[in-house]
């Protein structure tokens, strides 16, 4: 029997939980059903991986890029159309929303039959300007019609998505972002001396974010609950783990605010498991999300977090029980929360025994790749033809 032809396209390999997740799943569908390729642009940090491991089968777009461009947004829909016509892709499964949308078109128009996208996140955000939302809500809306299957990863999502008409309620499938548990679980280490590693004292509570610096995880957000918990609370040091456009401007703030000797900028790592280990609590004062996997990794680490009631953030941290959540650039709320995790161990203790307990079965990266592989076995049944 023939092996089926899947495409995985995505806007960038940056160092995310959409990219990597993805990656994840071409390189861990069965090899003796699934022919994987994966489409993307150039330039992320997850490049020179997914070279290493698919060889010719990771194919890099250069016009493929994440700001609209309508004269490179054009060639990219013609070089993906090119390409599922050459390969003859029996399914194509796009991510992000610059592929999500130009991939989907590039595969119909190539004629492919099988045609699924996972929203991982929205392009769309209360943030935006609202001619600029609603163009992205339009462009999903009528990308939807032709595609078979819309992945979420958490339910919140699918609300989110139905309430702007994007879809039928048929067409949605939750499938968590899951987090490969068993890079967290066993984790053992000398704290001391990793604490050493990175210029800390071997007390000095620590606060951290796992993001990247860009205006939807609002780090700057971050440097300024730094300095109101420094306020009350001198020991406590400050780690941010990521990269992106803001660091120049964080560089800028940490500056103004005398904060030069409590928040490290530790750039993107390769040791984020251990990172998170070493933490006291974990913050993400993000403004839009899907599900962050930051939150899953925290949970599984035994570390509290405090975040912003973001999309699917709210779906697995309920306030005060798993976690707590504090509204959108609430600053003030956001020290005192992580104060009460400091000061008081008995309620983080709590808190860590509850949230561990969610992170179990469909949260675990193994189990993701094997829904996403029923749902194309599903497919292949011709259950869900558009």
């Amino acid at each position: 029997m023939s092996k089926i032809k899947v495409a995985h396209i995505i806007t960038q390999l940056e160092l995310g939980g959409a990219q990597e997740n993805t990656l994840y799943t071409v390189t861990h569908l069965d090899p003796q059903v699934y022919d994987c390729f994966l489409i993307a642009g150039k330039g992320g940090l997850l490049d020179e991986k997914a070279v290493s491991v698919l060889g010719t089968k990771a194919i890099f777009v250069s016009s493929l890029v994440r700001a609209v461009h309508p004269w490179n947004d054009l060639v990219s829909l013609f070089v993906i159309y090119r390409l599922c016509r050459k390969e003859k892709f029996d399914l194509v499964h796009t991510h992000s929303s610059k592929a999500g949308i130009l991939g989907r078109w590039a595969a119909k128009l190539a004629g492919v039959k099988k045609i699924i996208h996972t929203f991982h996140g929205f392009g769309f955000n209360d943030f935006q300007k609202p001619w600029t939302r609603w163009f992205f809500i339009w462009a999903e809306r009528v990308t939807a019609v032709i595609t078979a299957k819309l992945v979420v990863v958490s339910a919140e999502n699918t609300k989110k998505a139905l309430d702007c008409k994007i879809g039928q309620p048929a067409q949605y499938v939750v499938i968590h972002s899951g987090i490969k548990v068993s890079d967290y679980l066993p984790l053992t280490m000398d704290k001391a001396r990793a604490r050493k590693k990175i210029g800390l004292a071997e007390n000095a509570p620590l606060v951290g974010m796992v993001a990247c610096l860009k205006p939807q995880k609002a780090p700057l957000d971050f440097i300024r609950i730094a300095q109101l918990v420094k306020i009350k609370k001198p020991q406590v040091k400050f780690i941010l783990i990521g990269d992106g456009d803001l660091r120049p401007a964080i560089e800028d703030l940490i500056k103004k605010l005398f904060l030069e000797n409590t928040v490290l900028l530790l750039g993107w790592r390769e040791d984020v498991p251990a990172l998170i280990k070493l933490m006291d609590v974990c913050v993400l004062t993000s403004l839009w999300e899907g599900l962050p996997r930051v939150i899953l990794e925290a949970f599984v680490s035994g570390i509290p977090m405090v975040a912003t009631p973001a999309d699917g953030t709210r779906e697995v941290i309920k306030d005060g029980l798993t976690g707590f959540l504090v509204d959108f650039h609430d600053l003030e709320s956001f020290a005192a929360k992580i104060i009460v995790c400091l000061e008081d161990p008995e309620k983080s203790k709590k808190i860590i025994e509850n949230a561990a307990q969610l992170v179990t079965g469909s949260f675990n990266i193994e189990i993701m790749v094997q829904e996403i592989a029923h749902l194309y076995e599903r497919l292949g049944e011709n259950k869900y033809d558009r």
